[in-house]
């Protein structure tokens, strides 16, 4: 390809196929253990400091109430499949509710079976809590309330047998131990009279959380080891000139350049787009829907290099070097959404599929970033979140959406970015005329230049500031 000498020893031979899908599953099990982490983590946390001196995790009081004669709660289905040996009273929880009344009547409060509860309340005026949110692990409760017409009881509710567990008076405290089956709440008036309204905060004791948040933790460490050893061992290079063998390699001087890009001021992220000259008129019209694969397999390796990136952060901060490995990977994936990007909706400068691999091969566009031996650490530390900020102010422009409504509560975006805009006019005339006008590709090309510049910044590495110029 004209422009392009030949790929010098600095190459390498990027992981296999098998080695990149190893690779990727090994991310997708290293953000599983990290999420398994937080969450035994957060158990762990608020097993130990949550719960009130008896052990619960209560809610802040909250106000139940009807005009009727009940308040009750939905069927509540406890326990379906636990194992025979945890299914007696209290093994798995312990429920409490504790309050007073509002309107000074002596309240009754009572937990039975739903079947009996639906058969007491048939034809009775009541409302059932359909819906309950707490804010907070002791905030209050907000509640949605399903009404159901009728009159009075057809006696006290302490009169009947069928409660579980209950209780009397102005002020109540009831305690307990859950079991199988399908239970219902209910909250009335000592004497079974209308207007019901009770303050009262709900709890519930979670026996063997301690060991649910040990299970987490111990699950987590076991995907966060498999996970980082398949990265490892799928995304490591050997860092061996394509085709050929580690024997034979000749030493390659650091720094060494794949190839050259034409730009004098030498910034090192080397960057090569060649305008195809026989370019369909309507293959572009498809290019996005062909390209679907590569999205597919592209949203896998992002997430890889993001996480691999974390992992290089730490590495750069504490050794001041990016590891080999997981330098060549990133810049693989650079380098094939660099030629994604250019045959598809970004350029559409090539009717030329992309192949499926993080090696440089000869094509169109071409992407290669040197190795740097040392970075800096402190700067690692600011790239991405703080220096980097006028860069993402000028590709919002250049590559984001420039239109914003706000519709009261949301910010939404809308409209075409500017290349996008240019890649839109040039295509048109593309149609018409069988020619992509190389004065919009130069722009198109130094647009996404600048943008793959600064990527390769913020994913750390280099260090040079990328510089604010259109390379065409």
């Amino acid at each position: 390809m004209s422009g392009i000498p030949e790929v010098e020893s600095r190459a390498t031979s990027g992981p296999g196929a098998g080695r990149i899908v190893l690779g990727v599953i090994g991310a997708l099990l290293t953000l599983l253990g990290f999420a398994l982490l937080a969450g035994g983590g957060t158990v762990l946390w608020a097993n130990a400091s949550q719960r009130d001196s008896g052990g619960f995790f209560t809610s802040s009081p909250s106000l139940l109430a009807s005009q009727g004669f009940a308040v009750t709660s939905e069927r509540l289905r406890l326990m379906d499949g636990v194992p025979d040996r945890l299914s007696s009273p209290g093994d798995i929880a312990t429920f409490t509710a504790r309050g007073g009344s509002v309107n000074g009547k002596p309240l009754f409060v009572g937990i039975a079976p739903a079947a009996a509860v639906t058969a007491y309340l048939a034809g009775v005026a009541h409302d059932e809590v359909v819906d309950v949110h707490m804010d907070g692990w002791k905030g209050p409760l907000s509640k949605d309330y399903r009404t159901s017409p009728g009159g009075p009881p057809a006696g006290l509710p302490a009169a009947q047998s069928f409660w579980t567990a209950q209780t009397t008076g102005p002020n109540v405290s009831l305690v307990w131990p859950a079991s199988e089956g399908r239970w219902s709440v209910v909250v009335m008036n000592a004497d079974a009279s209308a207007g019901v309204a009770a303050d009262l905060a709900l709890g519930v004791k979670v026996n063997f959380l301690g060991w649910v948040a040990l299970g987490l933790l111990c699950a987590a460490g076991v995907l966060l080891l498999a996970g980082v050893s398949m990265m490892f061992f799928g995304f490591r290079s050997s860092a061996t000139p394509a085709g050929t063998s580690a024997a034979a390699a000749p030493a390659s001087p650091a720094g060494q350049l794949a190839f050259e890009t034409g730009d004098e001021k030498g910034y090192p992220v080397l960057i090569q787009g060649e305008l195809d000259p026989s370019l369909s008129r309507w293959v572009w019209l498809v290019k996005w829907l062909l390209a679907i694969p590569h999205y597919i397999v592209l949203a896998f390796l992002w997430l890889a290099a993001a996480l691999l990136t974390v992992v290089a952060f730490f590495a750069i901060l504490f050794t001041g070097r990016f590891p080999r490995g997981i330098f060549d990977f990133n810049v693989g994936v650079l380098r094939w959404s660099w030629r994604v990007a250019f045959y598809s909706c970004s350029v559409l400068g090539t009717d030329r599929y992309p192949p499926f691999t993080l090696a440089d091969v000869d094509y169109p566009a071409r992407l290669d970033v040197p190795y740097p031996e040392h970075l800096s650490r402190g700067l690692v530390l600011v790239k991405s979140w703080l220096l980097a900020i006028p860069h993402y102010l000028v590709l919002a422009v250049l590559i984001g959406d420039w239109g914003w409504t706000f519709d009261g509560d949301n910010w939404t975006t809308w409209g075409l970015s500017l290349n996008a805009v240019l890649v839109l006019i040039a295509v048109v005339i593309l149609l018409f005329t069988g020619r992509y006008p190389r004065d919009i590709f130069g722009i198109v090309l130094g647009i996404n230049r600048w943008a793959l510049r600064v990527a390769a910044y913020v994913m750390l590495m280099r260090d040079e500031y990328p510089p604010f110029r259109l390379d065409r």
